[in-house]
């Protein structure tokens, strides 16, 4: 049976600010972009979410729900030392390290002879440097599969951990609001709730071929974590599935004209990005994501080898169409296979071309 480990950075990018400027200790504090140039909020301290200030919210807003907001801009070269050291006190323990973001990772120790060969001991131990070493924060999920882990991770946050042994599965799953699965959404969620469901106790009232005739594949996966089951391993090596580049834009880009006068820029953008790409990934698809005024947004998406403005122009005029009304944000990318998960068969992608 594996030991995972969850680590979650508690307001990572705020904890990062009040370490380097200990006078916004105990402020509301959001790293987000600003209110005039309708930036969003990245993360909010535990001061400012009192407020209802979330990660994701326009800053403005946040600015309304809390005039004394401090709003910061953020600066992501600190981020990122401060992840990277994260990471080099993770690689004491295990190599099985997966990154979700630069402030979350699972860890796979189940092989780790540190600390007794306690997952909950190794937890507390990486906690404690992390404090120690780089001044903030983190909080712990300790479980013996991946879905449980992240869920524990929250439990006692911040600044503490959480464990599910393998006998306390059931009950720990008990109340867990279905909410909490992996992929339910708000709209999946509504649905269980019309029939009843609000928690992987009430899923476990169902066989899994109930669930299936009720939610279709998706069903599987539901009743399957509900059950406390999931057998995915840590996977240390990451690879792209694909990139892409965004733009929210100060004023909203009010016709389809302007909007295909904007995606010059972004593939110029994109390219610069692709460059970096190692010969080992093929494009499979283009597409262009486009969110309206009323934050609605739709993605459209097709089959190209390469992404050129002649394509990229019929893919934005068919996601203008959905709408028809000002846009706040467009956005390119592309659709990546890589040859090193494929086999390397490329006579599957004979009319493909290899990105340089």
């Amino acid at each position: 049976m594996r030991k995972i480990i969850h680590i979650d950075a508690d307001c990572f990018y705020a904890a990062v600010e009040v370490r380097d400027n200990p006078a916004l200790k105990g402020l509301p504090i959001a790293v987000g972009g600003s209110a005039d140039r309708r930036g969003v909020i990245a993360t909010a301290s535990y001061e400012a979410r009192k407020y209802g200030v979330r990660s994701a919210m326009a800053s403005a807003t946040a600015l309304k729900r809390c005039p004394q907001l401090v709003l910061i801009p953020g600066r992501m070269s600190a981020y990122r030392e401060a992840s990277r050291c994260m990471q080099a006190i993770f690689s004491d323990y295990t190599d099985l390290i997966e990154p979700l973001s630069l402030d979350e990772a699972f860890l796979d120790v189940t092989r780790c002879q540190r600390c007794k060969n306690s997952a909950t001991l190794i937890a507390r131990e990486i906690r404690q440097r992390i404090s120690e070493s780089i001044g903030i924060t983190v909080s712990a999920g300790i479980a013996p599969n991946k879905f449980l882990a992240k869920v524990a991770s929250d439990w006692n946050e911040p600044n503490g951990q959480y464990v599910v042994t393998p006998d306390r599965i059931d009950a720990f799953l008990a109340k867990l609001p279905v909410s909490k699965i992996w992929g339910v959404g708000k709209v999946t969620a509504r649905r269980l709730e019309q029939k009843g469901i609000t928690t992987c106790e009430d899923v476990r009232a169902y066989d899994v071929f109930q669930f299936v005739e009720l939610f279709g594949s998706f069903g599987e996966h539901i009743h399957k974590l509900a059950h406390g089951i999931d057998d995915r391993p840590v996977v240390s090596e990451w690879r792209r599935k694909s990139i892409s580049v965004e733009n929210t834009y100060a004023e909203d880009l009010p016709d389809l004209a302007t909007c295909l006068g904007k995606i010059p820029q972004l593939i110029v953008l994109l390219d610069k990005r692709m460059e970096k790409l190692d010969d080992d990934y093929l494009v499979h698809n283009s597409f262009v994501k486009m969110k309206f005024r009323d934050f609605s947004q739709t993605t459209v998406e097709r089959l190209h080898s390469n992404p050129v403005m002649a394509d990229l122009s019929i893919l934005c005029e068919e996601a203008w169409q959905r709408g028809k009304i000002p846009v706040r944000l467009l956005g390119v990318g592309v659709r990546l296979t890589d040859l090193t998960e494929s086999g390397g068969q490329m006579e599957l992608f004979e009319k493909q071309t290899k990105i340089k």
